[in-house]
């Protein structure tokens, strides 16, 4: 079992789509620290290049970098978990994934087998830390009483356009960060008047203001997606940017929920 708790960076990097190795390298350079992919992105390879290149150039330790994958539906059977974990590390190019996920509680996922399975992965070192996907409250709470390692992370949408509360709430209780995806809403935010309103009091871009938002929230990390260097750049200075309660209040306040990646 791997007591340590995992600490994140209020700002990571959302891989997928992303095929070039050069856009890891230069993340890393810029000051990224968690790099978040996954089996059905079909780029582990590359982010695994762009990692070994950055260690290979000194741009950074492989300590200080939190690498995860998930592990797809389809392969959530004990044997196809350790068997897909050893090619994703092989993808990877690593001997041990910092934080490995069930991406869905759906398809092959059976609690009473799979998590066991990723207990064995922590157990045998190829995993530091287990994390869950995608789960709703009571999922997650089932996942913790069969469990053996503690849930490192929780990763589930989370955007101005759909704020999932309970689930942030539980993380908070039980002191792991929840990890939102599709911060940008799909790339929608610059369409949300209230994010929009609150970016032009602050002379901000509404990507920004959706960064900032989230990076405040306690408890919560986001992984924004970007491939130029200008766009690495800005989603990680957003953090900079000091929302007052009244802007938060607004955001928070927004009444459409619009989950953008239903099962």
């Amino acid at each position: 079992m791997n007591a340590t708790r995992l600490e994140l960076p209020s700002v990571g990097l959302g891989t997928m789509g992303i095929d070039d190795p050069a856009v890891i390298e230069t993340a890393l350079e810029l000051g990224y620290r968690h790099l978040d992919t996954a089996q059905i992105y079909e780029n582990e390879a590359v982010v695994g290049e762009g990692l070994a290149r950055a260690l290979e150039a000194d741009v950074v330790e492989r300590d200080d970098v939190t690498v995860a994958t998930k592990v797809w539906a389809d392969s959530l059977a004990p044997d196809d978990v350790r068997r897909t974990t050893a090619e994703s590390l092989e993808r990877l190019g690593l001997e041990t994934v910092d934080l490995l996920y069930v991406h869905r509680p759906i398809e092959t996922y059976d609690p009473e087998t799979t998590l066991p399975a990723f207990d064995d992965l922590v157990a045998d070192g190829l995993t530091r830390h287990v994390g869950v996907s995608n789960f709703t409250v009571d999922e997650v709470e089932r996942a913790r009483r069969l469990l053996d390692a503690p849930i490192a992370a929780h990763q589930v949408e989370y955007h101005p356009l759909f704020q999932p509360e309970d689930l942030l709430e539980q993380a908070r209780e039980h002191g792991f960060p929840l990890v939102g995806y599709s911060p940008l809403s799909g790339g929608r935010v610059g369409d949300v008047e209230e994010v929009v309103e609150v970016a032009a009091k602050h002379d901000a871009t509404p990507e920004a203001v959706a960064i900032a938002w989230l990076a405040s929230k306690e408890g919560l990390v986001t992984i924004p997606k970007a491939s130029g260097r200008a766009h690495l750049e800005a989603n990680l200075e957003a953090i900079a940017l000091e929302l007052d309660s009244e802007d938060s209040a607004r955001i928070d306040g927004i009444e459409r929920e619009k989950e953008l990646f239903p099962e």
